[in-house]
């Protein structure tokens, strides 16, 4: 069995900051991590290969520096990792990265055949949950996404049966192998590296994959020339500043409370009075 998963190295989102002035994102001096959704579906794979044995793959796309998010995949236990990285990858979106990442990986299944593709649920920088149904698409994968479990895979049968988290209720699917999975995030607990692992992960040498490397002719269908979607401006929200309003009440009990804030609810927001009096209908 051969897993690939696809990761994004990202900023630490817990120490952006937006430029007050130019109201752009200021990425200078904040540590680059690997996407946190990512190292469940690196969890996940791994967990796959020690049942059932097979290899796994790690596959980014990047700037050079992403190699230090392949070195982490390494010290994990993952056995293979490619980056994708060249200056015509550069100002890519979601439908130019979901094609560079799709060509990757047919690339990849020519020399040993992909059963199953992970990715995270979404990258916390962009969050738009694009890629991974992207790649699926391209490739012809059976798409799960939103995924809390892998019950069992079958490959004799090629196939795969899934637990799916939904609004209403978790889904019980089993489908045909391959597969690309979206995990969703607190399905499990990434675990730590061994010390070989961590020796492996310092001595590699990560393979550094061209656009012609990795089989991709068409270079208008990757990098800024394949990215329709243009962002015009990057903006914090305004702060509100809304003073605390002080509720008189008639009583000390709690229905009497509750008859107070009712009042203030209803007299800010007319329909409301009418909407609980089809709710309590």
């Amino acid at each position: 069995m051969h897993i690939v998963v696809c990761i994004k190295q990202v900023p630490d989102s817990a120490q952006i900051r937006v430029h007050p002035v130019t109201n752009t994102i200021m990425r200078q001096g904040v540590p680059a991590i690997i996407n946190p959704f990512d190292l469940f579906a690196i969890e996940e794979a791994l967990r796959l290969k020690d049942k059932m044995g097979g290899r796994v793959t790690v596959l980014t796309m990047g700037p050079p520096q992403a190699e230090d998010a392949l070195r982490k995949a390494i010290a994990y236990g993952v056995d293979d990792v490619v980056l994708l990285t060249d200056r015509a990858f550069a100002g890519a979106d979601t439908l130019a990265t979901s094609f560079a990442l799709a060509q990757a990986i047919r690339t990849i299944g020519e020399e040993s055949p992909v059963d199953i593709v992970f990715t995270g649920k979404q990258t916390i920088d962009g969050d738009t949950a694009q890629v991974g149904p992207g790649i699926a698409k391209r490739l012809g994968l059976q798409l799960l996404t939103y995924v809390s479990a892998v019950d069992a895979v079958d490959l004799d049968q090629k196939t795969i049966t899934i637990q799916r988290r939904s609004e209403g209720g978790v889904q019980v699917i089993k489908t045909q192998l391959p597969a690309l999975i979206t995990m969703l995030e607190g399905t499990n607990q990434i675990r730590f590296a061994t010390m070989s692992d961590m020796f492996r992960s310092a001595r590699a040498e990560v393979p550094k994959w061209s656009k012609d490397r990795a089989g991709i002719e068409d270079v208008t269908k990757i990098g800024l020339k394949g990215s329709p979607t243009v962002v015009s401006k990057v903006f914090a929200p305004k702060p509100k500043a809304v003073k605390a309003q002080m509720i008189g009440v008639d009583g000390d009990t709690p229905q009497a409370k509750a008859a107070a804030l009712l009042d203030v609810l209803t007299g800010q927001h007319p329909r409301l009075a009418s909407e609980l009096g089809l709710i309590a209908g």
